[in-house]
């Protein structure tokens, strides 16, 4: 697969999973680091979100979870809790994740993440996520 491949698909894959909103972060970094675009296009959803083996929403739920588990990755959070809500989640399904994840990693961190899921959800009920 030649790179402009990889390219395309990654884009194609990035705006089926977070719409406007990950094409916003890509753009954001085009005057000051344009190779972490690249790579979040290329490598992120070129590479590994076109792998077989999980569905788009099943990455979603992987991803939501470990960016809750880290703790300090808000913004990224707020875009794949909408990417988790385009691939086929409902509202119940992602607080349930986090609910899941409280023995794990503690009730600061996944009241944060409740935090931002209310933001997401609040904005537009969760059910128009790609024009936020």
């Amino acid at each position: 697969m030649s790179m402009k491949e990889r390219y395309e698909r990654g884009l194609e894959l990035l705006r089926q999973v977070d719409g406007d909103g990950g094409v916003q972060v890509v753009d954001s970094l085009k005057d000051l680091a344009p190779d972490v675009g690249r790579y979040i296009i290329e490598f992120a959803f070129g590479d590994i979100y076109a792998r077989g083996g999980l569905s788009l929403r099943d990455r979603e739920l992987a991803t939501i979870a470990s960016l809750c588990t880290q703790g300090a990755c808000e913004p990224q959070l707020k875009v794949h809790i909408r990417g988790a809500l385009n691939a086929g989640m409902t509202e119940e399904q992602i607080l349930e994740s986090f609910i899941q994840l409280i023995p794990y990693v503690g009730f600061p961190r996944v009241l944060n993440a409740i935090t931002v899921a209310r933001a997401v959800m609040s904005a537009d009920g969760g059910t128009n996520c790609l024009n936020d």
